[in-house]
């Protein structure tokens, strides 16, 4: 079963304070993925440690092969590029070693290519410009495009990429997105599209 939706958040400095805001406010039983593609290449992440206490639904750091599942929240591991492959997830040397790493771009072009249920790309707090590339992708193929409001946002430039993009559908603070993501779990269409 691969046409529940996925959501992929990106973010990277300051990106926690987002997701802990997001997953506060999220219900444990929408039917979705939730993606976090942090990308910090430096140390090993502890996002899965971290997380559990601010969301009832399970938290898991991703391993290769992993199955996707709804109503759980997946990490992406340090120095690892994320793809999806027959609802698994697969796990590759990082191709792009040196300078910013585009892990987020690379696993939203993934998800562009190999995954049949509804889309939603959120992009919050972060250095440079990781996923803005991939999202007027991710809108071609039906998907749902938000970035994290600048002023929310400890670090604007991952949000202010995406939104310089001219992809965005969206531009909210975190517990904002987690009302839109409730909507599009739920098929309701959103008042201000």
């Amino acid at each position: 079963m691969k046409n529940f939706p996925i959501v992929c958040v990106g973010g990277s400095a300051g990106g926690l304070d987002a997701y802990i805001r997001l997953l506060q406010n999220l219900p444990a039983d929408m039917g979705v993925a939730i993606v976090i593609v942090n990308h910090i290449t430096i140390m090993p992440t502890q996002l899965h440690e971290v997380l559990p206490r601010f969301t009832t639904m399970p938290v898991d750091l991703i391993t290769e092969s992993l199955l996707i599942e709804p109503n759980r929240v997946f990490i992406i591991p340090a120095n690892r590029d994320l793809h999806i492959g027959d609802g698994v997830f697969l796990l590759k040397p990082i191709s792009k070693p040196r300078g910013w790493p585009d892990v987020i771009t690379v696993f939203l072009r993934s998800l562009t290519d190999c995954w049949d249920g509804k889309l939603i790309a959120v992009i919050v707090s972060g250095f440079d410009g990781d996923g803005a590339a991939a999202l007027c992708g991710i809108r071609d193929v039906g998907g749902i495009t938000i970035a994290q409001k600048l002023s929310t946002a400890s670090q604007p430039d991952m949000p202010e990429s995406a939104i310089a993009s001219g992809c965005i559908d969206f531009v909210l603070s975190p517990e904002d997105i987690a009302q839109e993501i409730v909507r599009i779990a739920r098929g309701e269409v959103s008042p201000h599209q």
